[in-house]
């Protein structure tokens, strides 16, 4: 294989750490049936011991045009390799069902693509697993739960369809080239069922609202949404006098579902 110059203006960081490689791996018991989406594979590392498990589908999404001539030499017919950016990826068109993903995320974008995914109908009837790599102050956000220092609408909006679980930390010499920060590998999984929104984009709406007068007592955000902000907050059973990071996401669904009545 040639040597690949990694792209700072597409966050390329390979990992090159076979512990943490093979970490990850095993984080999945795979069966004959799993379809596996690899997001960002880089050089291949990763996509090399999942084919060990020799999985049913294995798809490649790779936006950079080296490294997607680079594994289709490498891995043949064995891969199914789409040279495209993953936030443009159909993966209802390429994707049956128990799909599992792994994606090692470009950290500039992260935060869309894992938003983006979460906006999928259906989400847990088709997919079993993601197992995805997050730049560690990101990953923190995300698993944060109410009345704590990272609880951020990011972690309002994964725990609308996810659980999800900080699994371990992975230095930055576990990658070349070596990132300036600390990584993490999390969890999620598709909830069996959850709240159903006419517009995800509602709750990306109202949470903006609120966490970008995170510092703010929770009324002015209600205001800024709501005329009859006293009335709503009565009947949700919410204390005005409370930060947005003390609201729990079951309580921003609620509010989020108070919205859309508004402007529907």
């Amino acid at each position: 294989m040639r040597i690949i110059n990694p792209k700072k203006s597409l966050g390329q960081n390979f990992l090159i750490d076979e512990n943490a490689i093979n970490k990850i791996v095993n984080l999945v018991d795979f069966s004959k049936n799993d379809e596996i989406l690899e997001v960002g594979p880089g050089t291949g590392n990763l996509t090399e011991k999942i084919l060990e498990k020799n999985p049913n589908k294995f798809l490649l999404v790779e936006k950079d045009n080296n490294l997607y001539d680079e594994l289709i030499n490498r891995f043949g017919d064995k891969v199914e390799v789409f040279n495209e950016d993953i936030l443009n990826f159909k993966e209802d068109k390429h994707l049956n069902q128990n799909i599992i993903v792994f994606g090692n995320l470009p950290y500039n974008i992260s935060s869309q693509i894992l938003v983006k995914w979460i906006k999928l109908k259906n989400i847990n009837k088709k997919f079993k697993k993601f197992i995805l790599m997050f730049q560690k102050e990101v990953a923190d956000r995300i698993v944060a739960k109410e009345n704590n220092k990272n609880y951020s609408r990011l972690s309002v909006i994964s725990s609308w369809k996810f659980n999800a679980y900080k699994i371990f930390e992975i230095s930055p010499e576990s990658f070349k080239p070596r990132p300036k920060v600390k990584s993490a590998v999390i969890v999620l999984e598709p909830k069996k069922s959850y709240e159903n929104l006419k517009n995800p984009n509602n709750l990306e709406h109202v949470t903006n609202v609120f966490f970008n007068l995170r510092r703010k007592k929770i009324k002015k955000p209600f205001k800024i949404l709501f005329e009859n902000y006293e009335e709503i907050a009565e009947r949700l059973d919410i204390d005005l006098n409370l930060r947005p990071q003390n609201i729990e996401p079951k309580k921003f669904l609620e509010i989020c579902k108070e919205y859309e009545k508004l402007i529907n």
